[in-house]
């Protein structure tokens, strides 16, 4: 499959970054995070997954986000990880925001991949809203999905029951950071992902399944960072903070209301103190060669 992938190289010998955005996310809107680690010395890789972005698409629909099952896209990071990390200079490290976050986290407990720290930004490990508990959710999604596992599982945008005009507020507070991504898929409007398929809802729920599972996070024995919001209106901050909570090695920030998901592209402050931490904790768990 064509993998979209972007490098900037190295401006020292840090070590190698590989960076991972989430469900619709596309490589242009992390630009301004991967300069930032450059300067400091890293080698910087960032790949669009497989169905979104310039990666190409599943369905002849190219708006609805599929996927039958997540397994497909954690053998493509183990693949590209493998090829990666045999020609980037160490240590290595990985990086994933929202369902990136997930994946990259089930790739770990799968011992896909053996990064030497993990950073994950609002991982999705849990949803927000809806009517049903998770587990009936699930079993909804997974019925729904039986019959018609390629139809758009909401209207359009990332959320279900999110109000358009207010995709800004629940994805960063910072105006001219939200207007950058706009910018680029104008520039290219190929790049536009919509909902995703009733399959993705489902796969999505067994994937969460898997990696809550009694025991999984309890073996992971690697270093973790994960930021998570209270304002986050897409994953669940619970979820977040059970899961750090059940790792040996895990270091939590969360924010409080007043910071939405996309916590790297949130205003200055908040990614000023995001950007710091990560700096502080790679150096403690990744240190310089």
């Amino acid at each position: 499959w064509p993998m979209r992938v972007f490098d900037r190289p190295a401006a020292g010998s840090r070590g190698s970054i590989l960076w991972i955005g989430g469900r619709g996310d596309i490589i242009e809107k992390y630009l301004e995070s991967i300069e930032e680690w450059h300067r400091a010395g890293w080698h910087v890789s960032a790949l669009d997954w497989r169905g979104q972005g310039g990666s190409g698409r599943l369905l002849a629909d190219p708006l609805v986000g599929h996927m039958p099952d997540f397994a497909r896209w954690i053998d493509d990071l183990a693949a590209f990880w493998t090829d990666w990390t045999a020609r980037m200079p160490g240590p290595h490290v990985i990086m994933g925001h929202s369902m990136g976050g997930h994946l990259v986290l089930r790739a770990l407990l799968e011992r896909k991949i053996a990064p030497a720290a993990t950073v994950l930004s609002a991982p999705m490990l849990g949803f927000i809203g809806g009517l049903l508990p998770q587990g009936w959710a699930g079993g909804f999604a997974a019925l729904v999905a039986l019959f018609a596992p390629e139809t758009k599982a909401w209207k359009q945008g990332e959320k279900p029951g999110a109000v358009d005009a207010r995709r800004q507020f629940y994805l960063t507070h910072d105006a001219d950071r939200y207007a950058d991504e706009i910018f680029w898929k104008m520039k290219n409007p190929a790049l536009a992902l919509g909902p995703a398929s009733w399959a993705w809802v489902a796969a999505a729920y067994r994937s969460n399944a898997l990696i809550d599972a009694a025991g999984a996070l309890e073996a992971l024995d690697a270093p973790v960072f994960i930021v998570g919001t209270d304002g986050d209106k897409l994953v669940s901050p619970a979820a977040i903070r059970a899961a750090a909570a059940r790792l040996p090695k895990a270091e939590l920030l969360m924010f409080d209301k007043s910071v939405a998901h996309e916590v790297l592209r949130e205003v200055d402050d908040v990614r000023d103190e995001i950007m710091d931490r990560i700096t502080a904790f790679l150096d403690r768990a990744a240190p310089a060669p």
